[in-house]
Protein backbone atom coordinates (compact mmCIF):
# COMPACT_ATOMS: atom_id res chain seq x y z
CA UNK A 1 0.00 0.00 0.00
CA UNK A 2 0.86 3.61 -0.86
CA UNK A 3 0.06 6.48 0.94
CA UNK A 4 -1.92 8.60 -1.25
CA UNK A 5 -1.07 12.21 0.59
CA UNK A 6 2.76 12.24 -0.16
CA UNK A 7 3.93 14.19 -2.84
CA UNK A 8 5.00 11.45 -4.77
CA UNK A 9 1.56 9.87 -5.25
CA UNK A 10 -0.29 13.55 -6.54
CA UNK A 11 0.07 12.41 -10.08
CA UNK A 12 -2.14 9.41 -9.22
CA UNK A 13 -5.07 11.80 -7.84
CA UNK A 14 -4.43 14.01 -10.56
CA UNK A 15 -5.30 11.32 -12.83
CA UNK A 16 -8.82 10.27 -11.35
CA UNK A 17 -9.59 14.13 -10.75
CA UNK A 18 -9.31 14.77 -14.58
CA UNK A 19 -11.21 11.71 -15.50
CA UNK A 20 -14.82 10.99 -15.68
CA UNK A 21 -14.97 9.98 -11.80
CA UNK A 22 -17.06 8.70 -9.11
CA UNK A 23 -16.27 9.37 -5.46
CA UNK A 24 -17.69 6.80 -3.20
CA UNK A 25 -17.03 6.98 0.56
CA UNK A 26 -17.72 4.54 3.31
CA UNK A 27 -19.56 6.21 6.53
CA UNK A 28 -18.40 4.61 9.85
CA UNK A 29 -14.58 5.12 10.15
CA UNK A 30 -14.23 6.64 6.85
CA UNK A 31 -16.94 9.60 6.95
CA UNK A 32 -17.55 9.99 10.39
CA UNK A 33 -15.17 8.99 13.45
CA UNK A 34 -15.78 5.44 15.23
CA UNK A 35 -17.40 5.54 18.28
CA UNK A 36 -18.40 3.83 21.18
CA UNK A 37 -22.01 4.41 20.72
CA UNK A 38 -22.91 3.85 17.11
CA UNK A 39 -26.02 5.94 17.46
CA UNK A 40 -23.97 8.79 18.00
CA UNK A 41 -22.13 8.41 14.96
CA UNK A 42 -21.64 11.84 13.16
CA UNK A 43 -18.95 13.76 10.68
CA UNK A 44 -17.31 16.53 11.94
CA UNK A 45 -18.30 20.18 10.50
CA UNK A 46 -15.26 20.83 8.72
CA UNK A 47 -15.55 17.86 7.22
CA UNK A 48 -19.44 18.13 6.12
CA UNK A 49 -18.20 21.58 4.76
CA UNK A 50 -15.31 19.52 2.96
CA UNK A 51 -18.17 16.91 1.55
CA UNK A 52 -20.19 19.62 0.57
CA UNK A 53 -17.85 21.86 -1.74
CA UNK A 54 -16.57 17.80 -3.17
CA UNK A 55 -20.06 17.02 -4.36
CA UNK A 56 -20.31 20.28 -6.57
CA UNK A 57 -17.09 18.83 -8.17
CA UNK A 58 -17.82 15.54 -8.81
CA UNK A 59 -20.60 12.78 -8.55
CA UNK A 60 -20.66 11.70 -5.21
CA UNK A 61 -22.20 8.77 -3.31
CA UNK A 62 -21.85 6.99 0.06
CA UNK A 63 -21.99 2.84 0.35
CA UNK A 64 -22.36 1.67 3.96
CA UNK A 65 -23.45 -0.83 6.27
CA UNK A 66 -25.74 1.07 7.94
CA UNK A 67 -29.59 1.02 6.76
CA UNK A 68 -29.79 3.79 4.04
CA UNK A 69 -32.58 5.61 5.92
CA UNK A 70 -30.28 6.00 8.78
CA UNK A 71 -27.37 7.17 6.21
CA UNK A 72 -29.95 9.63 4.56
CA UNK A 73 -30.65 11.78 8.14
CA UNK A 74 -26.66 12.10 8.97
CA UNK A 75 -25.87 13.66 5.45
CA UNK A 76 -28.89 16.05 4.89
CA UNK A 77 -27.98 19.09 2.67
CA UNK A 78 -24.58 18.07 1.58
CA UNK A 79 -25.45 17.49 -1.62
CA UNK A 80 -24.49 13.53 -2.13
CA UNK A 81 -26.16 12.28 -5.54
CA UNK A 82 -26.93 8.32 -4.27
CA UNK A 83 -26.59 6.63 -1.03
CA UNK A 84 -26.31 2.39 -1.06
CA UNK A 85 -27.32 0.96 2.46
CA UNK A 86 -26.73 -2.40 3.89
CA UNK A 87 -23.75 -3.27 2.34
CA UNK A 88 -24.76 -3.09 -1.10
CA UNK A 89 -28.20 -3.91 -0.71
CA UNK A 90 -30.31 -0.93 -1.04
CA UNK A 91 -31.85 0.41 -2.74
CA UNK A 92 -31.78 -2.58 -5.67
CA UNK A 93 -32.13 -5.47 -4.04
CA UNK A 94 -33.92 -4.82 -0.81
CA UNK A 95 -36.70 -7.70 -1.56
CA UNK A 96 -39.80 -8.64 1.10
CA UNK A 97 -37.89 -12.25 0.74
CA UNK A 98 -34.91 -10.81 2.20
CA UNK A 99 -36.91 -8.87 4.78
CA UNK A 100 -38.59 -12.00 5.64
CA UNK A 101 -35.24 -14.03 5.94
CA UNK A 102 -33.96 -11.39 8.46
CA UNK A 103 -37.11 -11.84 10.60
CA UNK A 104 -36.62 -16.03 11.14
CA UNK A 105 -32.93 -15.36 12.12
CA UNK A 106 -33.39 -12.63 14.84
CA UNK A 107 -35.01 -14.83 17.18
CA UNK A 108 -32.02 -18.01 16.99
CA UNK A 109 -29.61 -15.12 17.03
CA UNK A 110 -31.01 -13.75 20.44
CA UNK A 111 -31.24 -17.45 22.15
CA UNK A 112 -27.54 -17.91 21.16
CA UNK A 113 -26.38 -14.70 22.17
CA UNK A 114 -28.39 -14.19 25.29
CA UNK A 115 -25.09 -15.22 27.58
CA UNK A 116 -23.54 -12.56 25.98
CA UNK A 117 -24.88 -9.38 28.16
CA UNK A 118 -22.43 -6.53 26.03
CA UNK A 119 -23.73 -7.89 22.77
CA UNK A 120 -26.26 -5.91 20.68
CA UNK A 121 -28.39 -7.07 17.71
CA UNK A 122 -29.48 -4.61 15.24
CA UNK A 123 -32.08 -5.65 13.04
CA UNK A 124 -31.43 -3.28 9.76
CA UNK A 125 -34.12 -4.86 7.49
CA UNK A 126 -32.49 -6.54 5.11
CA UNK A 127 -29.21 -7.27 7.52
CA UNK A 128 -28.17 -7.92 10.84
CA UNK A 129 -25.42 -6.21 12.64
CA UNK A 130 -24.23 -8.24 15.71
CA UNK A 131 -21.99 -5.17 17.88
CA UNK A 132 -19.40 -6.81 20.31
CA UNK A 133 -17.23 -3.64 21.04
CA UNK A 134 -19.24 -3.55 25.15
CA UNK A 135 -18.63 -7.07 25.03
CA UNK A 136 -15.18 -8.53 26.81
CA UNK A 137 -15.67 -12.63 25.57
CA UNK A 138 -15.33 -10.87 22.03
CA UNK A 139 -13.61 -13.79 20.57
CA UNK A 140 -16.21 -16.46 22.53
CA UNK A 141 -19.11 -14.05 20.81
CA UNK A 142 -17.73 -13.99 17.25
CA UNK A 143 -17.52 -18.04 17.62
CA UNK A 144 -21.05 -18.22 18.66
CA UNK A 145 -22.15 -15.76 15.84
CA UNK A 146 -20.51 -18.11 12.96
CA UNK A 147 -22.14 -21.28 14.65
CA UNK A 148 -25.06 -19.79 14.27
CA UNK A 149 -24.43 -18.49 10.93
CA UNK A 150 -24.27 -22.29 9.94
CA UNK A 151 -27.42 -22.86 11.43
CA UNK A 152 -29.30 -20.13 9.49
CA UNK A 153 -28.53 -21.79 6.47
CA UNK A 154 -28.03 -19.25 3.42
CA UNK A 155 -26.03 -16.66 4.98
CA UNK A 156 -22.99 -14.92 4.39
CA UNK A 157 -20.74 -13.17 7.09
CA UNK A 158 -18.84 -10.01 6.72
CA UNK A 159 -16.66 -9.19 9.46
CA UNK A 160 -15.98 -4.94 10.92
CA UNK A 161 -14.22 -3.47 13.65
CA UNK A 162 -16.40 -4.47 16.80
CA UNK A 163 -19.04 -6.13 14.68
CA UNK A 164 -19.94 -9.06 12.55
CA UNK A 165 -22.77 -8.50 9.89
CA UNK A 166 -25.11 -11.60 8.64
CA UNK A 167 -26.10 -10.61 5.31
CA UNK A 168 -28.72 -13.13 2.81
CA UNK A 169 -27.01 -15.17 0.56
CA UNK A 170 -26.48 -13.75 -2.86
CA UNK A 171 -26.74 -10.34 -1.89
CA UNK A 172 -24.92 -7.87 -3.54
CA UNK A 173 -21.73 -6.18 -1.79
CA UNK A 174 -20.20 -2.88 -2.17
CA UNK A 175 -18.18 -3.79 -5.59
CA UNK A 176 -20.92 -4.18 -6.90
CA UNK A 177 -22.73 -1.33 -5.47
CA UNK A 178 -20.05 0.98 -6.71
CA UNK A 179 -20.12 -0.66 -10.10
CA UNK A 180 -23.70 0.14 -10.29
CA UNK A 181 -23.30 3.70 -9.32
CA UNK A 182 -20.86 4.18 -11.81
CA UNK A 183 -23.07 3.26 -14.68
CA UNK A 184 -25.95 4.57 -13.32
CA UNK A 185 -23.97 8.06 -13.68
CA UNK A 186 -21.87 7.31 -16.68
CA UNK A 187 -18.89 7.52 -14.53
CA UNK A 188 -16.13 5.60 -16.43
CA UNK A 189 -13.60 5.58 -13.10
CA UNK A 190 -14.12 5.84 -9.63
CA UNK A 191 -12.24 6.38 -6.13
CA UNK A 192 -13.34 4.74 -3.45
CA UNK A 193 -12.49 4.94 0.28
CA UNK A 194 -13.13 2.64 3.50
CA UNK A 195 -11.47 1.26 6.73
CA UNK A 196 -12.21 -2.06 7.53
CA UNK A 197 -13.35 -5.57 6.45
CA UNK A 198 -16.66 -4.47 4.94
CA UNK A 199 -14.72 -2.60 1.94
CA UNK A 200 -13.01 -5.58 0.77
CA UNK A 201 -15.16 -6.53 -2.06
CA UNK A 202 -14.04 -2.52 -3.31
CA UNK A 203 -10.60 -2.72 -2.76
CA UNK A 204 -10.31 -6.30 -4.53
CA UNK A 205 -11.00 -3.71 -7.69
CA UNK A 206 -7.96 -1.96 -7.24
CA UNK A 207 -6.28 -4.35 -9.70
CA UNK A 208 -8.36 -2.77 -12.70
CA UNK A 209 -6.89 0.46 -13.62
CA UNK A 210 -10.39 2.10 -13.31
CA UNK A 211 -10.27 2.30 -9.60
CA UNK A 212 -8.63 4.09 -7.27
CA UNK A 213 -8.94 2.10 -3.84
CA UNK A 214 -7.73 4.00 -0.80
CA UNK A 215 -7.91 2.53 3.27
CA UNK A 216 -8.02 4.31 6.44
CA UNK A 217 -5.40 2.80 8.06
CA UNK A 218 -2.50 0.88 6.51
CA UNK A 219 -2.41 -2.76 7.21
CA UNK A 220 -0.64 -5.31 4.86
CA UNK A 221 -3.86 -7.82 4.63
CA UNK A 222 -5.55 -5.24 2.77
CA UNK A 223 -6.26 -5.24 -1.15
CA UNK A 224 -6.55 -1.70 -1.32
CA UNK A 225 -3.69 0.41 -3.04
CA UNK A 226 -3.50 3.37 -1.46
CA UNK A 227 -3.94 4.25 2.33
CA UNK A 228 -4.46 7.65 4.25
CA UNK A 229 -2.95 7.16 7.94
CA UNK A 230 -6.13 7.36 10.46
CA UNK A 231 -9.47 9.08 9.73
CA UNK A 232 -8.49 12.24 10.52
CA UNK A 233 -7.19 12.75 7.61
CA UNK A 234 -9.91 12.23 5.40
CA UNK A 235 -9.99 15.84 5.28
CA UNK A 236 -7.16 16.16 3.75
CA UNK A 237 -7.55 13.70 1.19
CA UNK A 238 -11.02 15.93 0.27
CA UNK A 239 -9.21 18.71 0.35
CA UNK A 240 -6.53 17.88 -2.38
CA UNK A 241 -9.89 16.26 -4.66
CA UNK A 242 -11.02 19.65 -4.34
CA UNK A 243 -8.44 21.53 -5.06
CA UNK A 244 -7.00 19.27 -8.43
CA UNK A 245 -10.17 19.51 -9.82
CA UNK A 246 -10.72 23.33 -9.56
CA UNK A 247 -7.66 24.38 -10.41
CA UNK A 248 -9.04 22.67 -14.08
CA UNK A 249 -12.51 24.80 -13.21
CA UNK A 250 -13.75 21.31 -13.73
CA UNK A 251 -17.49 20.41 -12.85
CA UNK A 252 -18.88 16.75 -12.58
CA UNK A 253 -18.86 14.93 -16.24
CA UNK A 254 -22.76 14.64 -17.76
CA UNK A 255 -24.04 11.34 -16.72
CA UNK A 256 -25.27 9.16 -19.65
CA UNK A 257 -29.03 10.26 -19.67
CA UNK A 258 -27.64 14.14 -19.84
CA UNK A 259 -25.58 13.87 -22.32
CA UNK A 260 -27.93 12.41 -24.69
CA UNK A 261 -30.59 14.86 -23.66
CA UNK A 262 -28.23 17.41 -24.27
CA UNK A 263 -27.12 16.02 -28.06
CA UNK A 264 -30.82 15.39 -28.91
CA UNK A 265 -31.85 19.47 -28.19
Amino acid sequence: MRYILSSRERRVLRKFALSNTLVALDFDGTLAPIVRDRHRAAIRQSTRNLLAMLAKLYPCVVISGRSRKDVRRRLREIGIRGIVGNHGIEPWKATPGMERSVRRWLPLLKDKLRQFHGVAIENKRFSVAIHCRHEPRKKEARATVAAAARELGAVRLVGGKEVVNLLPAGAPDKGLALKREMLKMGCTKAIYVGDDETDEDVFVLARHGRFLTIRVGATRSSFAGFYVRSQREIDRLLEALIELRSDHNLRPFPSRSAARRQRHR
